[in-house]
């Protein structure tokens, strides 16, 4: 079986190579699978397209891509998806911290019949601020996001062709990969892997970049759609029953000046409205734009007598 390995590369000019020679060198125990590579260099500043030419003339599995300007990783990891041949598809970082000693067990994995399996790192050896950001925004992607809630997502993951094919039919910018996995399948897996250190460099992260991915997420839930629905509806109440005391003072008392108290309770009930209203438009040009799917089927069993009907 032919599996496909995505990697965003960005100015990793001296770790590329070993990524490839590591996991070529695991793939040779493997007598079941073969590998390819797409090598996806994201407009470095350094000599990692020079790298990516070099070892696809000397390896024939090896493919580069060679993106104009920097898109960004997610986006980069689409430009790879598109050029994949093998049935199942691996995609990793470049710097060694997703190590390609650790793709036996994501294979291992994927042969008990799941989609996508997720690698969980034992230890995160990050920066104490990546460590605080990447858990805040855990955090958040598990309440806003429709996913299995027991599953966990991490730039190390594997799976199957019919996933690829439904993930790169987005055309959109605004890139956020493990999410678009979770709108094609629930069925989904995780694994406990190490996590390397870093062996060059540093992280390519930094928060201006993280934000931006965090944010991206965003464009693939209704969530603060309709929170915003919510606020709207109780602003307008509060608004209204604002502008029954109101009325009701004035007429026990015509004395009682009301042009600010009106003028505030007219404001609530207007904006309040407006925002209820156009939100739920929003929610549906939302699913337009996104193209979520209706639904998908990967497998059909039939019986015999009614596989002649289909």
């Amino acid at each position: 079986m032919l599996v496909s390995i995505v990697i965003p590369c960005y100015n990793s000019e001296h770790t590329i190579g070993k990524v490839v020679e590591l996991a070529v060198e695991e793939f040779s125990k493997l007598e079941d699978y073969d590998c390819e590579f797409v090598l996806v260099n994201d407009y470095s500043r350094d000599g990692t397209w020079k790298s990516i030419q070099g070892l696809a003339e000397r390896y024939p599995n090896v493919k580069g891509i060679n993106l104009a300007k920097n898109f960004g990783q997610h986006n980069a990891i689409m430009a790879g998806l598109s050029r994949t041949e093998g049935e199942l598809i691996i995609g990793m970082d470049d710097d060694m911290q997703n190590h390609p000693s650790q793709i036996p067990q994501f294979l291992k994995k994927m042969e008990e019949g799941y989609d996508i399996v997720f690698g969980v790192f034992k230890q995160r050896k990050f920066s104490v601020f990546k460590n605080i950001t990447g858990a805040v925004s855990r955090f958040l992607l598990w309440h806003l996001l429709d996913r299995p809630k027991d599953i966990q997502m991490s730039s190390f993951w594997c799976c199957r062709r019919y996933v690829r094919d439904e993930v790169v039919k987005y055309d959109g910018y605004n890139i956020f990969l493990q999410v678009l996995f979770f709108r094609t399948t629930h069925n989904i897996a995780n694994i406990e892997i190490e996590h390397f250190a870093r062996e060059v460099g540093e992280s390519n992260y930094n928060f201006r970049r993280g934000l931006k991915l965090f944010m991206s997420c965003l464009n693939f839930t209704v969530i603060p759609l309709r929170v915003a629905t919510f606020f709207g509806t109780v602003f307008s109440a509060a608004g209204f029953i604002g502008a029954l005391v109101v009325l009701i003072r004035k007429l026990l008392d015509p004395t009682i000046a009301i042009g600010w108290s009106s003028m505030m309770c007219a404001m609530l009930v207007l904006f309040g409205f407006s925002i209820a209203t156009i939100t739920p438009q929003s929610s549906l040009f939302h699913f337009f734009i996104v193209f979520t799917p209706v639904y998908l089927r990967f497998s059909l069993h039939l019986s015999p007598d009614s596989q002649s009907h289909v």
